[in-house]
């Protein structure tokens, strides 16, 4: 069964403060202005038609942005909550924070979780290990009380971090996963899926809308779709298979009207975890070549007035185009020197395929359905 993905032009206006729960449009209500719900019916009525379109409780949960590299939120878990701030991650399926039993050097900065202090703590017999781009951690799985905002999962398994690699100098305790359960690394059901199934979610939608170039005002939502958060259509998108956030880009990717990437088709991973877009190395290298950046270290820099000249990289999905100006793909590091976020992907697959990370999805806002 396939499962579908939207996508929007983010919003301009400032529609920032929120109450946390609040009655907003369904996901039917928001695209069937302009017909797209009735094509849509009729190309997966398998899946359409077991959504609930009474009205939508929706609960709305800020993240920070920092350094236009990552998104982070807070959750608490246990009794009395003990609070984290995580990377909610659609790359990924688990959740974990650090234990007081970890003694990599990257625990000593994270708030670490404190399982005597908590009533509500179980242990099990299990453990995990998962591998991530930046780093990778193993642990025990544990269960306890986990809330995010007015969203509680009791008896929640989640994991506890033992040995950490690779996250030094990254601001977060933790990550929340919201990718399908057939891909966790703890075998445990992802938070967003046990709160579906316990019916505290009306819809079985997520959503994004990370904000540029300052802290205050990204959101992640979950059970709707909140309309202030975007401007014009939303448009559908399926998905390869239920399993990952990845579908088939079968346009291309160009610039000034010349295809550079996907000619033959692609696949294409939505990923909040993941800071820059990703593609195959020999690609990558060509577009640096073609935008005039020059390698210096781990990253490929330009002129910072080339951000005003720089054509759009544009990324065409099923029949629609996304285009990501250079203001999107070029920041600035802590000496203001300017540097592109194109990277090589480490992805294994004999299609090509690319991540498009918070670079794309700062553009565009993502409903995850």
């Amino acid at each position: 069964m396939k499962w579908l993905v939207l996508l929007g032009l983010v919003a301009f206006s400032e529609c920032i403060d929120k109450i946390p729960l609040r009655r907003v449009k369904t996901v039917r209500n928001t695209v069937s202005g302009k017909n797209m719900l009735n094509n849509c019916l009729k190309e997966h009525a398998y899946r359409l038609s077991q959504i609930s379109f009474r009205g939508s409780n929706l609960t709305t949960h800020l993240l920070r942005n920092i350094r236009d590299m990552l998104y982070v939120g807070n959750i608490t878990i246990g009794t009395p909550p003990q609070e984290f701030q995580v990377v909610f991650d659609t790359g990924s399926s688990d959740l974990w924070v650090s234990s007081i039993f970890c003694n990599s050097s990257t625990c000593s900065v994270h708030v670490r979780f404190r399982h005597l202090q908590s009533s509500t703590f179980w242990p099990t017999n299990k453990t995990f290990s998962i591998t991530y781009a930046s780093g990778k951690i193993k642990g025990i799985v544990v269960r306890d009380t986990v809330r995010i905002g007015d969203l509680v999962s009791t008896d929640q398994l989640f994991g506890l971090s033992l040995v950490e690699y690779g996250f030094e100098g990254i601001p977060f305790d933790g990550i929340l996963g919201l990718n399908y359960p057939n891909i966790s690394s703890s075998v445990a059901i992802p938070i967003f899926d046990k709160l579906k199934n316990e019916g505290a979610i009306s819809e079985p939608v997520f959503a994004f809308y990370l904000s540029k170039y300052k802290q205050e005002g990204s959101v992640v939502m979950f059970g709707g779709v909140d309309e202030c958060y975007y401007e014009g259509e939303l448009n559908w998108v399926p998905l390869i298979q239920v399993g990952d956030w990845i579908v088939h880009m079968t346009d291309s990717i160009s610039m000034k009207r010349k295809v550079i990437a996907c000619s033959g088709g692609c696949h294409a991973i939505f990923d909040t975890g993941t800071s820059a877009i990703e593609g195959p190395s020999t690609l990558i290298n060509n577009i640096q070549k073609l935008i005039g950046a020059t390698p210096r270290s781990s990253k490929h820099y330009v002129s910072c007035s080339a951000v005003n000249t720089l054509p759009s990289i544009i990324f065409t999905i099923n029949g629609v185009n996304y285009p990501v100006p250079a203001r999107g793909y070029i920041l600035k590091d802590s000496r203001r020197h300017c540097y592109t976020t194109f990277e090589q992907n480490k992805v294994s697959s004999s299609t090509e395929t690319w991540i498009l990370g918070n670079v794309f999805l700062r553009l565009y806002f993502l409903v995850f359905d």
